[in-house]
């Protein structure tokens, strides 16, 4: 799906559960700051251990999230990743690899810092997030 308007942008947006809540103006707002990508099948997106500098989300198409070679999570449309190494300046915590066509949408380091300044409620949403991802990992630590 190749974006020729904004308001599709904005529409896809408001089904991602990080956003969901947000007004049509602080949609407008991510949509100003988001690129859209079309990467094929086994494109890395994401590699372990490189810096970042990007947060993405998947409009459509499915991912394969891998952890020093092991296959950890899957991913797809609705789901995004990259914040970590963009709020705390380090490497890629993992490897992420397209398993089919894909649409995302990159948010760059300087825009990122740029919404979650500007955007009420944001940065706690990506907090939530990132315990979510910690619990995970926990429990498969643990199991």
């Amino acid at each position: 799906m190749l974006f020729r308007h904004r308001s599709q942008m904005i529409d896809l947006l408001k089904k991602v559960p990080l956003f969901s809540n947000l007004s049509k103006r602080h949609l407008n707002e991510i949509s100003k700051h988001a690129d859209q990508v079309l990467p094929k099948a086994g494109r890395v997106l994401a590699q372990q251990g490189k810096r970042g500098w990007e947060f993405i989300f998947i409009v459509e198409g499915k991912a394969q999230v891998k952890k020093d070679g092991k296959v950890i999570r899957h991913l797809s449309a609705g789901d995004f990743f990259g914040e970590i190494s963009l709020i705390d300046g380090q490497e890629r915590t993992a490897t992420v690899i397209a398993e089919t066509d894909m649409s995302i949408l990159l948010v760059h380091r300087r825009s990122f810092g740029h919404l979650l300044d500007t955007i009420p409620g944001l940065q706690k949403r990506i907090m939530l997030s990132l315990c979510n991802y910690l619990r995970r990992a926990e429990k498969a630590v643990n199991m």
